[in-house]
């Protein structure tokens, strides 16, 4: 086939896949009077960009004409209407459509060379003034930079996307460090990972076997056996992964690892491989949580002769407990650490409001904490009083990291710690680090949930490593036996199938749908219709949970059609394949701590600035401002996985169960899912599929030996 070049303006972008960058856009191209239907891998081309696009004609049964890139580069605009464009794109802060439709109009085909040369004349345009020109200014010289980088990096097939963090990063040093060591690019940018730092590295013609190759890619290995929850890798697990990553030989990863061990890249232990900062944190967590088990409290004020006075503690907070729950409290107030676990209904939080009033009643300072926003939330209107995420407890202020350490430890006699099945073995290294030897330890949570995001299974490995006393609230009260949610966790739990005979006065549905197609539909018609007009609430207040991101009912697509049916305005701000517009529901997906916003935490977009190409989120009454360049850091949240949702709660849950998500149709996975329902539960699937995740107990086991450390006596 022919190959041909266009050269043009991207009008707009019909379509764009966030996993694999295949994008359907159009196109209007010079010397073609109507608008071209270009399809290719064209990630984070936005509209307004002036592209030169090599690629062949075809004829598509269904589409019809297209015209399909293979290469594509961002070229100056040539024509009034195509520097209109570009300008008004976003590309440069300080001029958005309305700005660059006014500056076009004044300067004409000259606008560029205005902007290049004489950029004060933008003054003779109304509304710009001193304050936005030196804006533009520093933009524009930015952007120059910028398109260096990006003529470098896609001279070696790179996406442009990446150019911006690139030059973030290293600046005008960006093609100098690039080509001194491309690997060290999946080291220092988020986003960037092996496998896009070894496209580059390939086309530079850097050996299969070079050292800096292997070294990234057994670390790149090692970060995804940690994104799988595993705190290090056995040697034959990262041997076996490392050779179909680099396509090398045996003999060759094993120098590669001496090699790094020597340079303390990686610490071994046995068989067992680890990254730094998990060896180190899961040796630390184990020997801090140790040592303030053994160490005397403070003031050890609950002698056998003064106990806990349980019926002063049930008068004041006007409840009644159990033996189990009485224990619990006796236990927590006699030991230097405790676990409290259990599942929705059996008491943790009235459990943990006694707990709290007898260190009260005995003069004790007490803090609290847990590790998301939302989980410390729901603590503090638990308890009534104040409790704080795990890193506000530890003042975290980046870049220097925690305050609260060693050095400078926590003030308070006992802290308690909620939602600890979320707690993953660096943030709690991090926590107990801060704890000083003196201060009781209560850590409460429910160990049947999902583990953590991050590596570990910190809560399960201390349960089980018996070196703490540990309460195990089973009994569902009363009042809870009411609800079929809290009823059927309990039966998936204990791997019996729910109840599933619906009924008006229920708050569990199950809708039986056999076809993702039509799941998917019916998921739709109950966030938009259904559930808003039954329950007289906000589509906003319904949250769809799925298990996995990618099909037609994972996340990413549920998030496109729910957009589409709620939130279906035009105007907002493409990244990668979303489109961000305003009263969109969006969640963060990384750590930043700059912003302090985490990983899982749910906000709404407040407002859009197309002029400055930027977007503010509220996150739990905090406005954050985000550049176009920090997109990738947000989803959209309409739907999204269970394991996102931990340590969260909905009024409304809805979620898709399906054969097609087989792979993760686990029994802690659909009872994580149903817990995080407060007043209403919608499951959309099968009968098999339910089934099926209810007797799955085969949950793959976690590389860890925080258990072993911690059992050592």
């Amino acid at each position: 086939m022919e190959t041909s070049t266009i050269k043009g303006v991207v009008e707009r972008i019909t379509f764009q896949s966030p996993e694999t960058g295949y994008t359907v856009l159009r196109f209007k191209a010079s010397r073609h009077n109507d608008l071209v239907t270009v399809v290719g891998m064209l990630m984070d081309v936005v509209v307004g960009t002036n592209l030169e696009i090599n690629g062949v004609w075809k004829v598509d049964r269904k589409y019809g004409q297209q015209f399909e890139a293979h290469t594509w580069q961002e070229v100056m605009p040539a024509t009034v209407y195509g520097i209109e464009k570009y300008l008004g794109s976003g590309l440069i802060k300080g001029i958005g459509p309305k700005y660059a439709k006014k500056i076009v109009a004044k300067f004409g085909a000259d606008t560029l060379d205005i902007i290049e040369e004489n950029i004060e004349r933008l003054g003779e345009v109304e509304g710009i003034g001193k304050k936005r020109i030196q804006q533009i200014k520093f933009s524009w010289v930015r952007q120059r930079e910028i398109k260096n980088v990006m003529v470098f990096l896609q001279s070696h097939d790179v996406s442009s996307a990446y150019a911006a963090k690139i030059y973030k990063a290293y600046g005008n040093d960006a093609v100098k460090r690039v080509q001194e060591n491309p690997y060290q690019l999946a080291d220092d940018i988020w986003g960037i990972g092996f496998k896009t730092a070894d496209t580059i590295a390939v086309k530079m013609g850097i050996e299969k076997d070079e050292f800096n190759r292997l070294r990234s890619g057994i670390k790149y290995a090692l970060g995804e056996l940690g994104n799988e929850g595993h705190v290090f890798a056995y040697r034959e697990q990262l041997i076996k992964k490392g050779k179909e990553l680099l396509d090398v030989t045996e003999s060759q990863l094993d120098e590669a690892i001496e090699r790094m061990m020597k340079n303390d890249d990686l610490k071994v232990e046995e068989d067992a491989i680890y990254l730094p900062p998990f060896y180190y944190a899961e040796i630390g967590a184990a020997k801090r949580l140790r040592m303030i088990i053994s160490a005397e409290a403070e003031e050890n004020i609950f002698t056998k002769d003064q106990m806990v006075d349980l019926g002063r503690i049930q008068k004041t907070l006007g409840i009644s407990y159990d033996d189990v729950q009485a224990e619990a409290i006796h236990r927590a107030a006699n030991s230097k650490v405790m676990v409290l676990t259990g599942g929705p209904g059996t008491g943790k939080t009235t459990t943990t409001q006694g707990i709290i009033q007898a260190f009260l009643d005995k003069g004790l300072s007490i803090l609290l904490a847990a590790p998301t926003g939302r989980a410390a939330k729901r603590m503090s209107e638990a308890t009534g009083r104040e409790a704080k995420t795990i890193h506000r407890l530890l003042e975290f202020k980046p870049p220097e990291g925690y305050k609260r350490n060693e050095e400078n430890p926590l003030e308070g006699d006992v802290l308690l710690v909620d939602e600890c099945s979320m707690i993953d073995i660096m943030l709690m290294n991090s926590l107990l680090k801060a704890v000083p030897a003196n201060m009781r330890l209560v850590l409460i949570g429910d160990v049947d949930q999902l583990p953590s995001v991050g590596a570990g299974n910190v809560l399960r490995d201390i349960i089980d490593s018996e070196a703490v006393p540990v309460v195990r609230l089973t009994k569902i009260f009363r009042q809870a036996q009411q609800s079929r949610i809290i009823t059927n966790a309990h039966k998936v739990n204990e791997g019996k199938f729910p109840d599933i005979s619906n009924g008006k006065n229920s708050d569990f549905f199950f809708l039986n749908r056999e076809e993702p197609e039509v799941i998917a539909k019916e998921i739709v018609e109950l966030v938009k219709n259904k559930l808003p007009n039954y329950y007289k609430v906000k589509p906003s207040e319904i949250q769809v949970l799925t298990p996995m991101q990618k099909g037609i009912i994972g996340a990413i697509n549920l998030n496109q059609e729910l957009q589409k049916a709620i939130n279906p305005s035009m105007e907002g701000i493409r990244r990668g394949g979303y489109i961000f517009k305003q009263y969109d529901k969006v969640m963060q997906i990384r750590n930043n701590y700059d912003k302090e916003v985490f990983n899982g935490d749910i906000g709404r977009i407040l407002e859009i600035d197309t002029e400055d190409n930027t977007l503010t989120v509220l996150f739990d009454g905090r406005k954050v401002l985000y550049e176009a360049s920090e997109l990738d850091e947000l989803v959209q949240a309409y739907a999204c996985t269970i394991h996102k949702s931990q340590g969260s709660e909905y009024p409304i849950v809805v979620m898709p169960v399906s054969m097609t998500h087989f792979m993760m149709m686990q029994r802690n996975l659909i009872y994580t899912g149903i817990t995080r329902s407060k007043k209403v539960c919608v499951v959309v699937g099968t009968m098999k599929a339910l089934g099926y995740a209810v007797r799955n107990i085969t949950v793959t086991k976690r590389n860890t030996m925080l258990k072993e450390r911690l059992a050592v006596k």
